[in-house]
């Protein structure tokens, strides 16, 4: 049983690790202005003010909650395992975000904590730790992870390299393809070795799901698609209870066709919960970089 849930955890940290990779590069991108849009007006100034005026939708489908917390089924997908567990998902807007997995419901099993400053995952029943900074994990520093990157994906919202939030004079980073013909409109950004693809209903603007692609000479290809669905009301605003991460990587082979999702129920929006873990004394630290080398060859 033991053994059985030590293999569990170590699923659990891959695909922490698969997450990570969305925002290869991220740090080292610099900010410029935005290209040009595909659209039939040739009055160059309305066409910016409908890009401009649908990106504005599209940002305004954010919610207005600032802490968001969930019961949730978590499920991984990778070769032959496949594996589904409940738990919890907690998240504080640009402070943290937390998931507690409790196979059959009965104990903690494991958690991971992405913070602003650090990654923090917690093995309950081998009562180890790993709590790093991203820049003292090589691969997370190869890969340039960052926070406001994966708190995008997790908060269903658009992202620009670099920035904390989308404000209404970052809305020139992007790029709007209108197409009549179908049913979503495409919102698109490329920075450096990263681009990506939003997939917006074009009527409501709401984020359907969106593929970042990474490509490096030196590290391949990622490819990470996220989709969304089952959106229920949360406040004023509607928020996806169903998200998907489909991964593909020429790095990170043995996660080649890797899949997360988490389902949640109950959501509320109390921030009354402690936004840091303290580990016990009685657990050992061990060292980041040696547990992913570790999994990595699994």
């Amino acid at each position: 049983m033991l053994k059985n849930k030590s293999r569990l955890f170590r699923s659990i940290i891959l695909s922490a690790v698969c997450l990570t990779i969305v925002s290869c590069g991220t740090k080292k991108v610099a900010m410029s202005g935005g290209s040009s849009l595909s659209s039939g007006k040739n009055d160059v100034e309305n066409v910016l003010a409908r890009k401009t005026d649908f990106l504005r939708k599209v940002y305004d489908n954010e919610v207005y909650a600032k802490a968001i917390s969930a019961k949730i089924k978590f499920s991984i997908n990778a070769g032959s395992k496949d594996i589904t567990v409940s738990g919890s998902l907690k998240m504080k807007k640009d402070d943290v975000i937390r998931i507690q997995l409790t196979p059959f419901g009965l104990m903690e099993a494991g958690r991971i904590e992405f913070t602003k400053d650090y990654v923090l995952m917690v093995d309950r029943i081998n009562k180890e730790y790993i709590k790093a900074s991203y820049k003292d994990v090589d691969f997370l520093q190869r890969n340039g992870l960052d926070f406001y990157a994966l708190q995008a994906l997790f908060w269903n919202q658009l992202y620009v390299p670099g920035t904390q939030s989308i404000t209404d004079s970052s809305l020139k980073n992007f790029d709007v393809t209108f197409n009549d013909a179908v049913a979503n409109t495409l919102v698109t950004l490329s920075r450096g070795n990263m681009n990506y693809v939003w997939q917006t209903d074009k009527t409501s603007g709401q984020i359907k799901a969106v593929d970042i692609t990474y490509n490096s000479k030196t590290e391949g290809s990622t490819t990470v698609k996220c989709t969304y669905g089952t959106f229920k009301p949360l406040g004023a605003k509607k928020f996806p209870t169903d998200i998907t991460l489909m991964l593909n990587s020429s790095s990170v082979k043995k996660a080649n066709g890797a899949s997360v999702n988490i389902s949640m129920s109950g959501m509320d929006t109390s921030s009354d919960w402690e936004s840091r873990t303290s580990v016990s004394d009685k657990y050992k630290k061990v060292e980041a970089q040696d547990v992913i080398n570790r999994i990595l060859k699994l």
